[in-house]
Parts: C-alpha cells; structure tokens; sequence
C-alpha cells in the first residue's frame, strides 16, 4: 500500500476552527469537509504547514504555531493509500481568509462541527492529536488565566460535543472533565468561573456544548469591554504595569501614551509586554522589578494598571508577584492602582491559592541556599483604587456581589452525583 506524508492544519481564531470543504472535483475525498492540508515537502512538515496555510489561506504571517501533534497512520483500503498524517494546531489573529481553487466554502466553526459532517478520514483524530487538554490547561504557564481560562472552556465544549455527537445523555463523562479541569488551576477564579456557569444548570452533553460555546464568546466580550473600560481611565496618561495580561496590554494600547513596564522576574513576561506596547507606538520604558518603587517616585505616573489571576470577594488581589510592592509604592506616591480583569475573574470563596514556580529558575548553584519563587502575592483591598471590569469600575460592595452570583453558579457541583 502506497503512503504519503501530508500536513492537517487547524487555525483556530475565538475559540473556533476553519474548516474547508473540498471541490467536487478534487483528486482525493471530493466534496468533504477538511482543513488546510497538503502533501509534505523537503521532509518538514512544520515549513509545509506554514507554506500551505499561506496558499489555502491568504493569512501568511498573521498565525502563531500552538501545538504540533504526534503523526498518526490513516489507512484507506479503497484508494489502496495509506497516509502519514502529521497535525499542527495555530493561532490566527484575523478571520479574512481567502481560499484558493482547492476550496469550494470555509466555514469558522466549533472543532466539534467535525463529528456532525462528512470528513476526510479521522479529521477528529486529528483535531484531538492538538486541541488542548486537562493536562494542557494545568501545565500552561505562559499565558495568563484569561486565555488559560478559555483553553478550558474548548475542552469542556469538546468533551461534551463528542458525547452529544455519539448520542450519549449521559452526563457522567462530561461531569468528570469540568470537576478536573477545576481542580487543574485552582488559582485561577475566571477559569472555575466560567467552567461553573457552562456546567450550571445543565442537564445533558447537548446543553453543556451550547453553553461552553456561549461561555466562549461571552468570555472574548467581557475581556474586551473591560479593557475598554480601563482605557476610558487613562486618558492617555503614562502608565506601569507589570506581568502579562492580555486584558491590560489590550487597555494600554488604546488608553496610554506611555508605560513603565516590570521586567517581571524570573519567567520575564514582562519584556514581552514591551515589545508589544512599543509595537503599538507608545513611549516605553522597561525596568527591573526592584526599580519599580524608585520610578515611581522619580517619575510622572498617572496610575499603575495590572491585572488579576483572582479577586477574592473582600477586594483584594491575587496577581503576578510584584502586585503588592507595586501598590505599596503607588500609595506611597499618591498614584492609584487599579486592577483591571473581567468580572469572572472575581472568586466565589476567600481561599487564597497562590502557584509557586520552579526554585530552579531563582537559584540552581551548590551552596546551602533555600530558594523561594513564589508566582502570586495577595495585595490588600485599600491598595487598590478599584476593580475594572466589563461591567464598569466595581468598589468593594460590587466585588462582593459578583462573589455572590459565582457561588451560585458553583452549586451545581454538589448535585452533579445525583443526576
């Protein structure tokens, strides 16, 4: 039996994947749904990915390599082939794709579409080679919980999309991955929020696929509103901030003219942060975490502007190590901080959770040294000049009263073994 090496490319874009149905006329599965895809080149199906994504597409540059997954074998007795499969999983950042004449539609659309239309052969197989995972979601330490948050979402959407697409009423299943996915990052309230509300008061694979889908898109929405709402605020002032969080930078490229940036020690996610704002055309400075109160003193700072892993319902924060200090300083300086975040990211209970990171990355010598290299500290409610969220600029009673609609969400957690 003959084997080729071909390439399946996902571009996902707002939680959604493109899907190409091919010509009726095509050489191969004429008429079925796909994605990019084409025979591998030179023995680099990573470069032929690229290649055909820029011919299939018309995106080129604008996608971002997530994941590449283990290369399967698919057979097809009929054509006497055998492929190689080798599936890539990007990130697009627009949706204005033009396909070429190997395409007759394209259609953005939930991953688990696949499991309803006629496909090439185990398109689904490969989509789950790449799509994100409890495990994924737990060892994600490069983004913040915005984006870790709606991985999960995906997840629970294509647990309970598989489920539903089989027939299956069961709920178990799906039960079992939003209880392991809670437990997965604990210290992420936006991610437990948002699992909670899909789960909430659903009672079939169905309804938990159509509300991890909504869930989605109302999660892009209220990032976006809140970083609206915190660049309203600026007014085109000159900022600090440190840490990653997509929802700030978001806010500092539209409500800032100038930012003082934390490098953000030891994984310096904050250098990043600056390329980006500098991209964007503000005036940038990036300093050391220890320069933060210095600049603040010395310099001409309108605010200080982070994000939030968690609020917990008192008002105080949970954020990048370095929050506190930064705070600390701004009150010292007369300089309001605020933490800007969607209103998930409010926690339903006071349970601290703070993540540590590896005591490796601060010190890995020989001596007798105790390193610490803790990744969140909890900044006190009267250092924070107010919450930012999609639902505008919340003080202490609002946080609190967002804490109460996620304990109701939360509830269905102790009923979920009697359905």
């Amino acid at each position: 039996m003959d084997e080729a090496a071909v390439v399946t490319c996902f571009l996902r874009n707002r939680g959604e994947v493109l899907l190409l149905r091919r010509t009726d006329d095509a050489e191969t599965y004429p008429g079925r749904w796909g994605t990019v895809t084409g025979y591998v080149e030179d023995d680099d199906p990573a470069g032929t990915a690229r290649m055909e994504i820029g011919e299939e597409t018309g995106l080129g540059d604008d996608v971002e390599l997530v994941r590449a997954g283990e290369p399967f074998v698919v057979r097809d007795a009929e054509l006497g082939r055998q492929w190689r499969v080798h599936p890539f999983l990007f990130d697009a950042g627009s949706r204005d794709v033009t396909p070429n004449e190997e395409s007759a539609a394209a259609e953005w659309t939930s991953p688990t579409a696949i499991r309803r239309r006629e496909t090439v052969p185990d398109l689904w197989r490969s989509y789950e080679r790449v799509a994100p995972t409890v495990e994924t979601v737990a060892g994600d330490h490069e983004h913040g919980s915005a984006y870790v948050s709606i991985r999960a979402l995906e997840v629970l959407r294509d647990a309970a999309g598989a489920a539903a697409a089989s027939g299956s009423e069961d709920l178990a299943p799906v039960v079992q991955v939003a209880e392991a996915l809670l437990d997965a990052r604990p210290s992420m309230a936006a991610l437990g929020n948002r699992v909670n509300r899909a789960m909430s008061g659903a009672g079939s694979p169905s309804e938990v696929e159509a509300a991890a889908t909504a869930g989605i898109e109302r999660a892009y929405a209220a990032d976006a509103a809140a970083a609206r709402e915190a660049a309203s605020l600026l007014d085109g002032g000159t900022v600090l901030t440190l840490s990653r969080s997509g929802t700030v930078l978001d806010a500092l490229r539209t409500g800032a003219s100038a930012a003082i940036v934390a490098e953000s020690r030891p994984a310096g996610e904050g250098v990043g942060v600056a390329e980006a704002l500098a991209d964007a055309g503000l005036d940038v400075t990036l300093c050391t975490d220890a320069a933060v109160a210095h600049l603040l003193a010395v310099r001409d700072v309108d605010a200080v502007v982070v994000g939030a892993d968690a609020v917990l319902p008192d008002g105080r924060v949970v954020n990048k190590t370095g929050t506190r200090l930064a705070a600390l300083a701004a009150a010292r300086e007369g300089v309001p901080c605020y933490a800007v975040a969607a209103s998930d990211k409010v926690q339903a209970d006071d349970v601290v959770h703070l993540e540590a990171g590896d005591p490796a990355e601060v010190y890995d010598g020989d001596a007798d040294v105790e390193a610490v290299n803790p990744t969140f500290d909890v900044t006190p409610a009267d250092l924070v000049e107010s919450v930012v969220t999609e639902r505008g600029v919340l003080d202490r009673s609002d946080v609190a009263a967002v804490a109460s609609e996620h304990r109701t969400h939360a509830e269905w957690r102790g009923s979920a073994g009697t359905r």
